[in-house]
């Protein structure tokens, strides 16, 4: 019985080698085999021939997976790394429901060096070579890893596209991110930016969660930037547990990622379709409002809808929706992540921060408007110090990877042949820490590396917008708004951390999940007499 059994597993393991299931359909030639080998193989069919053939069944596909993964007929055996990680994704999903990837995968990188095996089929690595040969011009697509994050109900959105599809949509993107259209941005951002300030100042005790109002203020911009209109966040709070709903789909999907073959039968738990099902719905209900109001500013939408008719063919409304959600969604959580670490190093840094502080007072002299861009070219120390925090804190910590192309030919990497099949992650987190391109003090919170030539400083390996033909198209717009609002906050507010928070724990509280989720920075806003 165990032989026949076993013959079964490995027929079966033969077939999935080459054919990762997709779907519940597929998942039937892990099942079918079981079922076949307990009736045709096991004798009297009994409850337990049934349960006995089966657990040997599994056993054997396991362990021939198991093995040949960490065989030396592995593809990847070359590349060092846990023997868990070559083992199984599932270490990877732990990794990623700590929410601490991008830690975890830097203790690999200071262990094994610049090439990590992070999965059984999946690279990491770090080295600034990598930046442009994975993620430049000429470089890979993206791979099965963002299989999981289509949503099957509606049209792909930028993130997900790639080729021409991708730079025609990227395209109608860029015209609503020109410097013209940033121009007329402005005054959206310094709207809210003044919303916030008032609230702060009505605030009796002075002790607020900057997280939180930072949230509100991104969330709040990004809605009157793509759809012409806000959500009244700073004014009436999250209502919807927008906030909510984005973390909890943001931890799901990162999940789902690591096995996207299995993406059907996650869908169907209550918590995974909920979450993608109201983001869905939100996207749709702002298209809608943004139809129904018509064109009163040429707003990311009039461009991403090509209102102005340039394009042969319109978009549809649902790719539009699709693009204004993800548009909302990843440009304030990027944003917000951002400008809430950068002012957590100002704080845990008081020289800094004084620096800073009379940078912003010569700059806005008079207590001049700190919400005009016209004096941006004079916030040298500002700009140092919001590279300095992305480097350190880059939004997107792991960042997405690509895929050696199925059937392509194997690619060098950095001076390493990488055979076709693999997905290879190139980590800002990690890269932004080598001390080959960044020191000395690579951990530390430096912003004079920024003006001072006498430091390493490889502007190459700077990535915290990624790289190539999909790097962060809205990362101008995104630098714009943290100069005017961390300059009028600064011109406005003494800030310290209020007594008996546990400010050295907050960066353990930054969860990647591809993008950043945040814990409460609870400090006291007190206004100042400039």
């Amino acid at each position: 019985m165990f032989l026949d059994t076993t013959l079964a597993a490995l027929c079966a393991y033969l077939v999935l080698h080459y054919h990762e299931p997709s779907g519940i359909t597929d998942g039937l030639l892990v099942i079918l085999p079981a079922l076949v080998g307990a009736i045709l193989f096991a004798g009297p069919l009994t409850l337990w021939s049934c349960v006995t053939t089966t657990a040997s069944y599994f056993f054997v596909l396991v362990l021939s997976v198991v093995l040949y993964r960490l065989s030396p007929f592995h593809p990847l055996a070359h590349f060092p790394g846990p023997v868990l990680n070559k083992a199984t994704k599932l270490a990877g999903v732990w990794t990623t429901w700590t929410g601490h990837q991008h830690l975890t995968n830097q203790e690999l990188h200071v262990k094994y060096g610049p090439f990590v095996r992070v999965g059984p089929n999946d690279l990491s690595i770090v080295d600034v070579d990598a930046v442009i040969s994975v993620l430049g011009p000429t470089g890979m697509p993206k791979g099965r890893y963002y299989n999981a994050r289509r949503d099957p109900n509606a049209p792909s959105n930028l993130i997900i596209l790639q080729g021409e599809p991708h730079a025609h949509r990227r395209r109608l993107w860029n015209r609503g991110l020109t410097p013209e259209s940033l121009h007329e941005y402005e005054a959206v951002i310094a709207k809210r930016a003044s919303q916030v300030i008032a609230h702060f100042q009505e605030t009796s005790s002075g002790d607020i969660d900057l997280v939180k109002w930072i949230n509100y203020f991104t969330f709040d911009v990004m809605g009157d930037m793509a759809f012409g209109r806000g959500f009244n966040m700073i004014l009436d709070g999250d209502k919807d547990g927008l906030w909510e709903t984005i973390e909890q789909w943001a931890l799901s999907a990162a999940l789902i990622s690591h096995m996207p073959w299995a993406i059907r039968w996650f869908e169907r738990i209550p918590l995974v379709s909920k979450n993608l099902i109201k983001l869905r719905k939100f996207g749709l209900e702002c298209a809608m409002q943004r139809m129904k109001a018509g064109a009163t500013t040429k707003d990311l939408w009039y461009h991403l809808s090509d209102e102005a008719g340039i394009e042969r063919e319109k978009p549809s409304v649902k790719e539009v929706a699709s693009d204004g959600a993800l548009a909302v969604i990843a440009g304030a959580d990027t944003t917000a992540s951002a400008v809430a670490s950068l002012f957590w190093f100002l704080l845990q840094n008081p020289n800094i921060y004084k620096q800073l502080q009379e940078e912003i007072d010569t700059v806005y002299a008079d207590h001049s408007d700190p919400l005009s861009t016209a004096k941006h070219s004079k916030l040298v120390y500002l700009n140092a110090c919001i590279n300095e925090a992305l480097r350190l804190h880059p939004p997107v910590p792991t960042n997405g990877p690509r895929q050696v192309p199925e059937g392509a030919k194997a690619r060098v990497v950095a001076g390493r042949v990488i055979p076709e099949g693999t997905q290879i992650y190139v980590p800002p987190y990690s890269l932004h820490r080598d001390p080959r391109y960044f020191s000395p003090s690579p951990n530390a919170f430096i912003p004079e590396r920024w003006l001072d030539s006498d430091k390493t400083m490889e502007s190459a390996a700077f990535i915290p917008f990624s790289f190539g033909p999909a790097n962060c198209v809205g990362r101008q717009m995104a630098k714009q708004e943290m100069l005017m609002f961390a300059s009028v906050l600064l011109q406005n507010f003494t800030f310290s951390f209020v007594d008996g928070f546990d400010a050295e724990a907050w960066p353990a509280q930054l969860h990647d999940y591809f993008v950043t989720t945040r814990g409460p920075l609870m400090v006291r806003a007190k206004p100042r007499s400039v």
